[in-house]
């Protein structure tokens, strides 16, 4: 039903720590703060990157490298191939560019960006564990005001993919609403479907933060809240999460996918994340990468699928 996820040979860590961040000396190295927050939270992240960023950071606002074309109208979701290139020439990004993202939260939006660079097949990414916050907390320096960077980012040449690098790595809704059809109990192809939104929304018993739209569940998902993959860091002086360490990982998500203990080896299944926008998604699949496990991320996640009438929608009432 869907194709098998190609295996990716990461050639700098998926997930840097503060420490191993803070000896990169390469010159190829590229922060990117890409903050992005939901609208309730009445942030602006562009003033925020104003106010402090890490040393020599670029900001990439991943709402404005998206499509939007989309039918739905659907927010950040994967630019075309121009667009990715055209931002990536703009940044200052070549191929050989190792680039980091962060962001203002801690863990939270940095892994979308880091999904959307390796499905364009840049290899070279990472995120910062723990993001600015923590950064700011351990004493490293940080730059303030208006950024002079973007006055001296020499434009690249950063040439334009052919199409997404890894098609295995990204769901469209018809595969998604074919897959519901069937029962990962019954058919090995059936892929699992690990759901990152709050229980509430999943279950249908909490609303959806966005008006209209219906909560519940695709048929044969998982409820992997993304927050339960990270740890939540609080001092007087700061706040953010990390990323949980490998082995925390595997046991929350295996915990998890045996919830019905009707599946033997669930991380040797096909494997999507989802969430409401696409987002959070990219926890899970990062989590996933952590433990040498491949997945795919449905795009459009839950504003795509609850918005059509043809959806089949589960709910636990």
């Amino acid at each position: 039903m869907f194709p098998s996820a190609r295996a990716m040979t990461a050639k700098v860590p998926l997930v840097l720590e503060l420490n191993q961040y803070a000896r990169l000396q390469s010159s190829t190295v590229v922060p990117i703060d890409v903050s992005w927050h939901m609208p309730a939270a009445n942030r602006a992240p562009l003033k925020d990157y104003y106010a402090a960023r890490l040393p020599r950071a670029r900001f990439l606002d991943l709402d404005e490298m998206a499509n939007h074309e989309h039918p739905l109208a659907l927010p950040h979701m994967l630019p075309s191939p121009n667009v990715f290139a055209q931002t990536c020439q703009k940044l200052g990004i070549t191929r050989e560019s190792h680039v980091v993202f962060y962001d203002s939260v801690g863990v939270f939006s940095a892994p979308r960006a880091l999904f959307t660079f390796k499905a364009f097949g840049h290899e070279r990414a990472s995120i910062l564990n723990g993001g600015l916050p923590a950064w700011q907390l351990a004493g490293y320096p940080i730059e303030e005001g208006e950024s002079s960077v973007s006055a001296i980012i020499p434009q690249t040449d950063y040439l334009v993919p052919g199409d997404l690098t890894s098609q295995s790595m990204v769901r469209t809704y018809e595969e998604i609403a074919e897959n519901a059809k069937s029962s990962p109990f019954d058919n090995d192809e059936t892929a699992l479907v690990l759901d990152a939104r709050a229980p509430g929304r999943f279950n249908g018993t909490s609303p959806e933060p966005r008006p209209g739209l219906p909560s519940g569940h695709i048929p044969h998902s998982y409820s992997v809240p993304f927050n339960t993959l990270l740890t939540d860091h609080q001092y007087p002086s700061a706040s953010f999460t990390t990323l949980k360490d490998s082995e925390q990982l595997r046991e929350i998500l295996g915990t998890a996918l045996l919830a019905n203990g009707r599946l033997n080896d669930p991380f040797a299944r096909k494997i999507v994340t989802t969430c409401g926008s696409g987002m959070t998604a990219a926890i899970i699949w990062l989590a996933l990468q952590q433990i040498g496990v491949e997945s795919a991320l449905y795009d459009e996640s839950w504003m795509g699928y609850a918005a059509r009438s043809s959806s089949i929608i589960e709910r636990d009432e």
